[in-house]
Order: C-alpha cells, then sequence, then structure tokens
C-alpha cells in the first residue's frame, strides 16, 4: 500500500480512504454463503416494496420507520449502542430535548449506505448533498443518500442542481430535521475529513448535532465507490452487525469555547441581528451561487468569517471525539485522486 502513501494525513498517518479487509471465512465459508443468499432475496424485495410503494402510501411517520427497521433487520442489525455526550446510559428518556427534534441539523460522518438508513429510521430527516466548494446543499431522497455511499465523489453539483441554503431549507420544512454529511464523501472511518462549508448556512439559534455512526464488524464501510458486490456480501454473509451511535451535544453559529446546548449570549445576539455574512448569503442570487462555486479551497477559506471557521471546526472536531479518531487534512478532492490510483491498481 506505499502506492497509497500520498494519501495518508500527514500529521497521524491515518489512510481514510483504504478499504478495511474483511476476516476470512475459512471453514465457516457454507454457512456464510448459505446466509448470502437467504437473506438477498428478501431484502430486494423489502427495498422494491418500500421505496416503490410504502414510502408514497399514507403510512405515517410511524410506518415508515417501522418498514425500515425491518430493512436493517434482515442484514442482521439487531444491536445498536446509543449514548449521548453527558447523559447516563437507561436515562434516554429523561433528555429528549438533547436529541435532534424538528428545526435542528445533524451533522453525521459518512461511511456507509446503513448510515442514512439508520438516520432515517430513526429521525426520519430530510437528507442533502453537500460540496466541497459551494455553502449551498441539494435536497436528495432516502435512496439516493444510500446510493451516494457507493458512489464516487464530487466536487461539484451537476447541471441545473437545485441548490439551496440549510437556513432556507429549514424554512420551508419546519417539521423535519434536516440531515448533512459534511465530509462530502465517504471514509473508512479512521479520520474525519475537511468539512464542506454548507453548515455555515444554518441560521444562528438553530442547533447542529454532530453524529458519530460505526461499525462491528467495520468491513461494512464503502471508502471505494462502486463495490456493490462486496459490500453486499459483507452485509449479508455475516451473522449480526452491532451500531455504535454517539450524539454530541448541539453546536451553535456564533457560540464560542465548548458545544452547548442551548444558544449562548452572542447567538442570542445573532438570532435577534443576523450577522452581515448571513444576510448576504440568504440574498445570493442563481447567478453569485455559480461563482462561488467556482471558488478554490483557498478563496473560500478566505471568505469564511472566524465565527464560520469556529463552527466548522467544532463540528469536526466534536465527530472525531466521538468516534475516537482525529480529524485530518484531507477531504473530497484528495478522495477523487485515489479512486482514479485505485481504478488503475484494479
Amino acid at each position: 500500500m506505499e502506492k497509497f502513501s500520498q494519501f495518508r494525513d500527514r500529521g497521524s498517518g491515518i489512510a481514510p480512504f483504504l478499504p478495511i479487509s474483511p476476516d476470512r471465512s475459512g471453514l465457516l465459508l457454507p454457512f456464510h454463503v448459505f446466509l448470502f443468499c437467504l437473506r438477498l432475496p428478501f431484502f430486494i424485495s423489502a427495498c422494491f416494496s418500500y421505496f416503490f410503494f410504502l414510502q408514497w402510501l399514507p403510512i405515517g411517520s410511524l410506518g415508515r420507520k417501522a418498514s425500515l427497521w425491518v430493512l436493517l433487520g434482515i442484514p442482521g442489525i439487531w444491536w445498536v449502542d446509543l449514548q449521548i455526550d453527558g447523559v447516563r446510559k437507561g436515562s434516554l428518556a429523561m433528555h429528549e430535548k438533547r436529541l435532534p427534534q424538528p428545526k435542528t441539523v445533524i451533522a453525521s460522518c459518512f461511511t456507509s449506505p446503513i448510515d442514512a438508513l439508520y438516520l432515517a429510521a430513526i429521525f426520519d430527516p430530510i437528507f442533502t448533498v453537500s460540496y466541497p466548494y459551494s455553502r449551498k446543499v441539494r435536497q436528495i431522497s432516502l435512496l439516493e443518500a444510500m446510493l451516494r455511499a457507493l458512489s464516487a465523489p464530487e466536487l461539484r453539483p451537476p447541471p441545473n442542481a437545485r441548490l439551496v441554503d440549510l437556513a432556507t431549507l429549514l424554512k420551508r420544512n419546519p417539521d423535519r430535521v434536516i440531515a448533512v454529511f459534511p465530509e462530502c464523501t465517504t471514509t473508512n472511518g479512521k479520520g474525519i475529513l475537511r468539512p464542506s462549508p454548507s453548515l455555515v448556512t444554518t441560521p444562528p439559534a438553530t442547533k447542529i448535532f454532530p453524529v458519530s455512526i460505526r461499525y462491528s464488524p467495520a468491513d461494512i464501510t464503502t471508502p471505494v465507490p462502486n463495490t456493490y458486490i462486496s459490500f453486499l456480501w459483507r452485509l449479508f454473509s455475516k451473522p449480526t452487525h452491532c451500531i455504535r451511535v454517539r450524539i454530541a451535544e448541539s453546536v451553535i453559529m456564533g457560540s464560542t469555547g465548548e458545544p452547548s446546548p442551548q444558544p449562548s449570549s452572542r447567538a442570542a445576539r445573532g438570532a435577534r441581528r443576523p450577522s452581515y455574512s448571513y444576510n448576504y448569503i440568504d440574498a445570493l442570487d442563481a447567478s453569485e451561487g455559480n461563482q462561488e462555486e467556482n471558488q478554490t479551497l483557498e478563496e473560500l477559506n478566505r471568505s469564511l468569517t472566524n465565527e464560520q471557521k469556529a463552527l466548522l471546526g467544532q463540528v469536526g472536531e466534536a465527530l472525531a471525539r466521538l468516534g475516537r479518531v482525529r480529524t485530518v487534512g484531507l477531504g473530497a478532492e484528495e478522495k477523487r485522486e485515489f479512486v482514479s490510483l485505485w481504478s488503475k491498481r484494479r
């Protein structure tokens, strides 16, 4: 793997784009083949039923969540270890306000198609796509969010894409949670990539909840795109998979120091008198948005205020702390170069 040493973080040596090798089956190979052949038809049938019929029927949020838990149960995802910062185990019901609620934003790590499926089964959010050089996002469906975990990274939005900032999306959907994947592309879970600037368009008083999702075994992560067959094999051939979910205290635009579940005085002042940068983002027209998408990374960093940089730094550090990993100086652009080199090697 020395050929890919250039895609290791210089400070920590972490390689977030290399796939995790699964354990060898050995004598249990016939059993794994049996599980794979048994589960795959059920999963395909359940996916077809939900995405083409059930999600369009008036079954309500509870009905959709129950259907999604069936999808999670078929591959053996039966145990979820959920913890919230500062909340003791067994007392989650007493701290519902410390969970993502409508009019809040989830900033989740991105490692596998199961990320979006789990978030949909718990919070029923609106999924979005973030881009490294744009403050705006593109709204997508749950199926698109799952397939993006197996797709190559995109540095720019597709032509004629309908982009919107998070403030507008929250205003249009006051009864929903917004899910953002700030890393813009998948990793193997060993590091947190540079975050997209899309999070800086949240209103001043809006809570952003960093959410870390880890798996055991960890080989169902999909850092390399188009690995459909190997992902399905690892997902369905193992008897069980466990999910470890950690939710940090909320981060708020304008807060200082440690993330806080309540708006700070500075954030409250920002809520009453929005900053110039926030009003400017809201007032961007289509032509100005296209100019922003053509910015380089250096130009984009210079356009961010210290307050906005602090917000992105807090979210990245929270995700790293929750996942017990480190932030790395790599992003979607380096991932794209890695995929190109990996494809030639293969």
